[in-house]
This record gives structure tokens, C-alpha cells and sequence, in this order.
């Protein structure tokens, strides 16, 4: 089938400050997993995939993650420059706007993940729904999401609709940092830095915002202490 999307937004502005002491001289996008930089690993995934196109925002050690790029030639990258600013997920995505098609995958520059029975981004294109939603996220449950410790993310309804984990309990779901983005959700966005959850906050109350459930394995990688178990399981499956 065809994807929904040729062009990805990679978000690969932020600090890394969870990675440290690993980002003291690189951005995290650079920081090397089983041999390869993480962004080149989710990078290899769209290109796998038939993702023509990428849009990549900087900011932290902007140069040296630019540098490294130059040389890609599938996806073909674009810069979204934020040094001057730091935009958060949400405002990158407004600031990249023009460079994006509707709808887009976007997806975290720190993604590592070994698909299922179809890779992620065409297991989001055949469910995708344009009538119907703002954005259709790739989640994941606990049992299929690697070095991940926390309370988890979303619900899910049985129609796939999303909502947010309530207060004192643990959700079945976890964002994967992978979603299909419809300019519906960028509208009436606000100015300068913001998270995307304000955009996400906005569909779950207009019943817009839903989920995929991956069919994969998901590696949660934030922290310098989950690169080992990480590289394990890649070389060892």
C-alpha cells in the first residue's frame, strides 16, 4: 500500500539533558547505539519505509547534528533552523509548517524500534482516517516497550480514540515519539515555544486524537544506563 505521507518531521532540537554526561559534546541525536547515531536510526526506518522527505530542526550543537546530515541523501533532509529559539515539539512543528505536507509523520530523532508484520509508518497509513482525526498516534503497550519504567500515557477506547492517564493509576499505553500529524491539529496553535500536548489536550476534547497500537518492540532510550540493554537486544534479535 501507499504511505499516507512522503515527508516525516524529525524532532531533533532538544537538550539531551537526561543523556548527560553523553551530550556534554553532542547533541543526543549523534549519540551512537549499536554503532549507529540515533538519528540516523530513525532515519533508516523512513527510508526503509519509502519516506521521501525530512524536515529536521536544530538547535542544541546545531552545526555538528547539520554536518552529519549534510551527507544523507535518502530521506532528503531539510533544516528547520531553531537556534535562535528553542521551540519545544509543538512550536517546532508550527515553525516547520511550510515545509509540510498534510497529513506528515513526525517522530522523536532518539526513536530506536524493531517493527512487526509492517513497518510502523505503513501500519499508521493504513489506519488513517482524515475525517475523523487530528493525529494518530503510534502507542505502545508495557509489554512491547523496552527499558521503560514509568505509569505509561494514554487509554484507549475500543474505536482507538485516546485519552490521558488519569490521576493514581497506570495507562495501558505509551506514546512511541511516532505519530501522522493532520494541519487540522496545527491550527489556532499557540505562538513561540509550546508542547504538543496543548495541540493533543485540544482533539482528545473533540473526541480527534487517536491511537495505533504497534505491533513491534518499542526501546525506550533517554538515559546513558539504557544504551547497553538497547544494543543487546538490536544485535542479539
Amino acid at each position: 500500500m501507499s504511505l499516507a505521507s512522503d515527508t516525516a518531521m524529525v524532532l531533533a532540537a532538544g537538550l539531551g539533558k537526561r543523556m548527560r554526561p553523553l551530550t556534554a559534546s553532542q547533541p543526543k541525536p549523534l549519540v551512537r547505539v549499536a554503532g549507529r547515531p540515533l538519528i540516523d536510526h530513525a532515519l533508516d526506518r523512513l527510508a526503509e519505509a519509502g519516506v521521501a522527505r525530512a524536515v529536521v530542526n536544530v538547535h542544541y550543537l546545531a552545526d555538528a547534528l547539520e554536518a552529519h546530515l549534510a551527507a544523507r541523501k535518502v530521506p532528503a533532509v531539510t533544516i528547520s533552523d531553531e537556534r535562535a529559539q528553542l521551540l519545544e515539539t509543538g512550536g517546532g512543528l508550527i515553525k516547520a509548517r511550510g515545509e509540510l505536507p498534510d497529513p506528515f509523520f513526525a517522530l522523536n530523532a532518539d526513536n530506536i524500534w524493531l517493527d512487526g508484520p509492517a513497518n510502523a509508518f505503513a501500519e499508521l497509513s493504513r489506519r488513517w482516517n482524515p475525517a475523523e482525526m487530528d493525529a494518530l498516534l503510534l502507542v505502545v503497550s508495557h509489554a512491547r516497550a523496552a527499558n521503560f519504567n514509568g505509569p505509561g500515557d494514554f487509554h484507549m477506547d475500543p474505536l482507538g480514540r485516546l485519552t490521558r492517564r488519569r490521576d493514581g493509576r497506570i495507562a495501558p499505553f505509551i506514546f512511541t515519539g511516532i505519530q501522522l500529524v493532520s494541519h487540522r491539529l496545527l491550527e489556532d496553535a499557540p505562538e513561540g515555544p509550546f508542547s504538543t500536548n496543548i495541540l493533543w489536550d485540544r482533539a482528545i476534547a473533540e473526541g480527534r486524537l487517536y491511537g495505533l497500537s504497534f505491533s513491534g518492540l518499542w526501546f525506550e532510550v533517554g538515559t546513558p544506563q539504557a544504551i547497553r540493554p538497547t544494543e543487546e537486544a538490536l544485535l542479539g534479535g
